[in-house]
């Protein structure tokens, strides 16, 4: 078979595109930002809600919606929808008699995704970037691509099994600093002498608890409040940190697991819409009774410890199985959307939303950027919890606006546009070709 060149293979054209997955992303898009929010607006504020941002009223109830339906879901389904996506790629591609170049324009793509990463977490600001891991993720992606589905959930779960064991020892280390921790106290009044172990304890055990103290939330708001570069030095070391350890601490098995689930859905065609609706309602209501149990567990934890160090280490051991419910019943209810025939101009606004997917996820860096830190309006730490919601909001309407306009006349977002070119080594038009208008003229 005749091997087709690189500059003869074309991105995915418009008529190709499966619109379920396009609202896919563009739901997920916005919920990924539902949650980022809190890293972009607050203090040491993710999940822990006593440290910034408010913990009574309005705020706590943000948090607690937030916490059980999307903590973690939707940077679950992200890594799905971005398995699929490099899955139909790569097919496509070899479908196509790609042959060999169907691996270079692969994996040149997903090296140009790890540059853009470092470029977003670095010089856009944000510490929470995604797109670095999910291209680290997305070459061990190509190996598993051939497995039949069944193997796909397989090899997830036992990536589950593996995160949640580690999960289980870090609770229980944890476990063991607190007591330690406590017994130095119970030492030191006593007047006793401090073993090496304990005064460790001791001192880590503090180290950990300041960092949410009031000392501490001041002196970064201020380093959040520089100018541009004070506050790429700032947070440069926080990326590292994040680049270097979360590869094998938390990608394995919260994103590499779930890409794999998504190529398995995909095939079996439950994201393309093609199911019925009892089948999609018997998942979601499978998916909410399990996922809600567990994520309700794990905030029971929490709450009844009062937001303890060791109640969020507890409640992180069944932390990869409530979410990955939720994911399967938020995944049946947006397939539920895309089949009904109700808010169809919604729909059509989330799909081109998330045909932009990349450029709007980038966007909302910069956007936050010019609204949190000093290099806009320094709103840093300002907020309570559930005033960002209006920030989230103004971006939702601002990017269901923007995008539909944007897709009248070009093909694809100016990010989508430069990462193929880039992949394809060749420059596409961006612009679309607009039918003239025909005026009359009457004399």
């Amino acid at each position: 078979m005749t091997q087709i060149s690189s500059s003869q293979l074309t991105p995915l054209e418009a008529t190709e595109r499966i619109q379920s997955l396009d609202v896919m992303r563009g739901v997920v898009l916005f919920g990924i930002l539902l949650m980022n929010i809190n890293g972009y607006g607050l203090y040491w504020s993710y999940s822990d809600p006593t440290v910034s941002g408010g913990f009574t009223g309005l705020n706590l109830a943000t948090w607690m919606t937030t916490n059980l339906f999307f903590e973690g879901t939707m940077r679950a389904l992200f890594s799905l929808l971005f398995g699929v996506g490099m899955f139909i790629f790569l097919d496509r591609l070899v479908k196509k008699g790609a042959g060999v170049n169907a691996a270079d324009i692969y994996f040149r793509r997903l090296t140009w995704l790890l540059v853009f990463g470092l470029i977003h977490g670095y010089l856009l600001l944000w510490v929470g970037e995604i797109l670095y891991q999910y291209a680290l993720m997305g070459f061990l992606v190509y190996s598993f691509r051939q497995m039949a589905p069944k193997k796909l959930i397989l090899t997830a779960v036992i990536l589950f099994c593996i995160g949640t064991t580690w999960n289980y020892l870090d609770y229980k280390s944890a476990d063991k600093l607190v007591e330690n921790a406590a017994l130095a106290e119970t030492y030191k009044a006593e007047g006793k002498e401090l073993t090496k172990e304990l005064k460790e304890a001791k001192s880590d055990y503090e180290e950990i608890l300041s960092k949410g103290s009031d000392e501490k939330s001041i002196a970064y708001t201020e380093k959040m409040n520089q100018g541009y570069f004070g506050v790429v030095a700032h947070l440069a070391p926080i990326n590292f940190e994040y680049d270097t350890v979360w590869p094998y601490r938390q990608d394995l098995w919260d994103v590499l697991s779930m890409m794999l689930i998504g190529i398995a859905l995909f095939r079996w065609n439950i994201l393309s819409a093609e199911k019925s609706m009892k089948f999609y309602g018997l998942m979601a209501l499978s998916g909410y009774t399990i996922g809600l149990a567990i994520n309700y567990y794990e905030m029971k934890i929490i709450l009844e410890d009062n937001f303890s160090f060791l109640s969020f280490r507890e409640s992180e051991i069944t932390y990869y199985w409530g979410r990955v419910f939720v994911a399967m019943g938020h995944v049946a209810m947006i397939m539920i959307f895309c089949k009904s025939n109700f808010l169809n101009w919604l729909k059509s606004g989330l799909a081109s939303v998330g045909k932009m997917a990349l450029t709007n996820y980038m966007m909302h860096s910069i956007i936050c950027m010019i609204v949190f830190t000093g290099v806009g309006f320094g709103l840093f730490n300002k907020l309570e919890r559930y005033e960002l919601l209006y920030v989230v909001l103004s971006i939702w309407i601002f990017q269901l606006i923007l995008s539909p306009i944007w897709l009248t006349y070009f093909h694809y977002g100016p990010m989508e546009w430069l990462w193929r070119n880039l992949s394809y080594q060749k420059i596409h038009p961006i612009r679309k070709e607009l039918p003239m208008r025909v005026t009359t003229i009457y004399r």
